[in-house]
């Protein structure tokens, strides 16, 4: 069984009725969607968007486990599982409210890059410590 409780942000996504294509399910698409709001509020935990850095997804893939349909409401359980000096490997568990299980994992690798020379650059001591402290705190020994 994942333990989920070693996920410092859940973010709630509720599934609309537009996110279902022709099949009667959630699009895959929207899984990227959902995916990118919760790392968002993992950066907002933070406040990433007030260092001077941006933020490029470098990779990222999406395991599909469960068709998603409307109505539903999704918890998307969001870690960093790997820092490296110029990035990091998050990963994404989607889990249904209706169905009561698992619908979905997914990975990212994202890179912080130099507002102004447009190349990455190496996690700022400070938020790199934000990390370390906000994983630590959902019991994720992050090094």
């Amino acid at each position: 069984m994942l333990e989920l409780s070693n996920y410092p942000i859940v973010y709630e996504q509720k599934v609309a009725w537009g996110d279902m294509d022709a099949f009667g399910h959630v699009n895959n698409v929207q899984y990227y969607r959902y995916i990118e709001s919760a790392r968002i509020a993992y950066f907002d935990a933070l406040n990433v968007l007030a260092e001077d850095i941006l933020t490029v997804v470098a990779s990222s893939q999406c395991k599909y486990l469960k068709p998603v349909f409307y109505p539903d409401q999704l918890k998307i359980y969001t870690r960093i599982e790997e820092m490296r000096n110029s990035a990091i490997r998050m990963h994404y568990v989607l889990y249904s409210m209706q169905q009561n299980q698992v619908v979905a994992e997914g990975e990212a690798v994202v890179v912080f890059v130099d507002k102004i020379e447009m190349k990455k650059t190496t996690i700022p001591v400070i938020l790199r410590q934000k990390i370390i402290d906000l994983e630590n705190q959902s019991g994720n020994n992050l090094k």
